[in-house]
């Protein structure tokens, strides 16, 4: 039951990837883009954990770790190139 519940989870949650992954090509600004990639991170983040769950292992928590830090300075820093065209005062 577990299984069949976390592949329909993993199917929706790729299907979100693809569509942000849409947005991030044919985004009319910069800020959508910027979502997106925001967004994308965290349905990565949801995969890697429903793999854990399917799998009944702890061993890609690091993994989750690393891509929530990375994912959230992307979006720091793009957040602040929009608004002052530089990252690094």
């Amino acid at each position: 039951m577990i299984v069949t519940i976390t592949n329909i989870c993993l199917a929706v949650l790729a299907a979100s990837v693809a569509a942000c992954l849409w947005r991030v090509v044919r985004g009319p600004t910069l800020a959508d883009r910027a979502l997106a990639l925001d967004t994308m991170a965290v349905n990565l983040l949801a995969m890697i954990a429903l793999f854990c769950i399917r799998y009944n292992t702890t061993a890609y928590f690091d993994a989750a770790l690393v891509i929530a830090v990375i994912g959230f300075l992307g979006t720091t820093a793009l957040a602040k190139f929009i608004l002052k065209g530089d990252i690094v005062d």
